[in-house]
């Protein structure tokens, strides 16, 4: 993919990387992490209660980290370090998702519904479902299921803007460029961040997220509304059940080596060998198998600590017990999956619309109101921060492409990247803790929550779930027909989901340029070498303008802080 052979580019001009990696607990980057990591757990969950959106913070940490090492001050210019500029962008963008999406909107339902008293018992389950989604993308990222060679778009905004501001030139000139087109655009309402998603990611998966978005903008104006009628999430019910299948398919994969990476999404991107004579990914088919176990057992005894914290087992027989710890470990995982998955493709995830459908699953069930609030909120703890670490994996591993031997420093480079959002998380935990009374005695609570308890109260309409699970059949089609590899049913069902207005338009109209582009960059050209050499560098030029466009409207996200205050 664009971003991965422009790394090869880059390394020629790059400075050569240290020996060993640097240590996200060294007193200079801790410092700068912690604090950082307030100010990106207070932005998380301003804009959350305000607004309803968490905006990803990863580059502001990144600038912020390239302004320090400016500073002649003795240990200060050991932040002129791409690695440890990445690891700091990592803390803070693990500490906004993780105050506003993981800890503070799960204990915002049992908050809404009354029940001030379940507050604290669903802190910690949260904290368990944010532990556990961490880990379990530590363990299988760059697999089969979740490769390093996959879009991830905000990943790679962070990275190309480290390397900018490392190496300037050219590059940075155009990843500037595309980052005051993307924050201008986004001062105009205009959704950007899409435009630049439409110049990283899989052509078949976005040109499917496109048509999403397009539709569920204007299907209302005809009458029919989707969201009403519960259609999208009926896709999304049949495209994440054929994705489980699919992932579980990858499980049972046992060939290691080239050929089995050979095999999977990753075989997409120019430089899914690495820089290693062996090639290949980092996690093959036995540990991601052992990390999804491992995260389900995990998860299971998380809804086992939440039923027993939330006095769920006194409201429930011992069956019903047993299969709402089973029903909460379930939807964990799956929930963290599809956001995963969307996420790694689009750069949206849905958790709203995911959780939302567990929830309805609950009603269906008959589940009693206290243990389905506690349900919605130890689901909604999983996905965002699952989806976030694979992006700042994704930027460190782009950053470490030029490491010679490669292998053990991208290991080594990716452990430190997960202690630094360990700190995150940890900052974040602490500021949540502190402000939820605060923010919620003056009315500043997650909308979503409110939606959630809402739906919980008023219950289902008839018919409900047979029309979700009529529009799950071509769900489950379109997303067989797309593979593992494009997630083609569950990039359709999340642009329907989001369905922002005009976003649908800057996808496709993103996918048109690229392709106009590339053509346009191979005219007059027979040779077939030197027709590939300038595909590669049509896809390097867009995948810098793409990543300036999301750079930018990212900054012009953080920058609704404003409007909160």
């Amino acid at each position: 993919m664009n971003p991965n052979t422009q790394a090869g580019a880059d390394a020629s001009v790059a400075d050569a990387p240290p020996r060993s990696h640097p240590r996200a607990f060294e007193p200079v980057t801790l410092v700068l992490t912690i604090v950082l990591s307030v100010l990106g757990a207070l932005i998380g969950i301003v804009l959350i209660t305000s607004l309803g959106v968490s905006p990803n913070t990863a580059v502001i940490g990144a600038l912020v980290a390239m302004l320090i090492g400016r500073i002649p001050v003795g240990v200060l210019t050991r932040m002129r370090s791409k690695h440890r500029q990445n690891l700091v962008q990592s803390a803070i963008s693990g500490s906004t998702f993780a105050a506003a999406n993981s800890l503070l909107t799960p204990i915002a339902v049992p908050f809404a519904l009354g029940r001030n008293d379940l507050v604290w018992p669903m802190l910690g389950g949260a904290v368990i479902g944010l532990a556990v989604d961490s880990w379990v993308l530590y363990r299988v990222f760059d697999s089969k299921l979740l490769p390093a060679t996959g879009s991830w778009p905000a990943g790679i905004a962070a990275a190309e803007t480290i390397k900018a501001g490392d190496t300037g030139g050219r590059k940075a000139a155009i990843l500037g460029a595309g980052a005051v087109i993307g924050f201008v655009g986004a001062l105009f309402k205009l959704p950007t961040s899409a435009a630049g998603v439409g110049f990283l990611g899989n052509i078949w998966a976005l040109a499917m997220f496109g048509v999403g978005l397009t539709v569920g903008q204007y299907a209302p104006e005809f009458g029919f509304d989707l969201g009403a009628r519960h259609v999208p999430h009926g896709l999304m019910i049949g495209a994440g059940l054929v994705a489980l299948t699919q992932a579980l398919l990858l499980m049972r994969t046992r060939k290691g080596g080239a050929k089995g990476a050979a095999d999977g999404p990753a075989a997409e991107g120019p430089a899914a060998h690495g820089p290693d004579a062996d090639g290949g990914l980092t996690v093959q088919a036995p540990q991601l198998r052992r990390g999804l176990l491992e995260g389900m057992g995990l998860f299971v005894c998380g809804a086992i600590v939440v039923a027993i914290a939330g006095g769920v087992v006194g409201k429930l027989s011992l069956p019903a017990l047993v299969g709402w710890v089973l029903l909460a470990g379930v939807a964990a995982i799956v929930h963290q999956l599809i956001v995963g998955l969307a996420a790694m493709h689009s750069g949206w995830f849905p958790a709203f619309a995911v959780t939302l459908i567990f929830l309805i699953i609950g009603l269906v069930l008959h589940i009693p109101t206290v243990p389905l609030a506690l349900l919605v909120g130890y689901t909604a703890s999983t996905g965002p921060a699952f989806a976030d670490l694979g992006y700042d994996f994704k930027a460190g591993w782009l950053l470490r492409r030029d490491a010679a031997p490669w292998r053990p420093f991208e290991i080594e480079g990716r452990r430190q990247q997960y202690l630094a959002q360990l700190v995150g998380f940890g900052v974040a935990l602490v500021v949540v803790a502190v402000a939820w009374k605060t923010f919620f005695s003056e009315g500043k609570v997650p909308p979503v929550a409110e939606v959630y308890v809402t739906t919980i109260k008023t219950g289902l309409e008839p018919g409900t779930m047979t029309t979700m699970l009529l529009w799950a059949i071509p769900g489950a089609l379109v997303q067989l027909l797309g593979g593992p590899s494009r997630q083609m049913g569950v990039l359709l069902a999340t642009g329907l989901l989001v369905a922002t207005p005009q976003a649908g338009w800057m996808v496709l109209g993103a996918l048109v340029v690229r392709q106009l582009y590339t053509l346009w960059r191979r005219r007059g050209i027979t040779d077939a070498e030197a027709r590939k050499e300038s595909d590669e560098q049509a896809e390097n030029d867009l995948s810098l303008v793409g990543a300036g466009l999301v750079a930018g409207s990212s900054l012009n996200d953080v920058g609704q802080l404003t409007k909160a205050l």
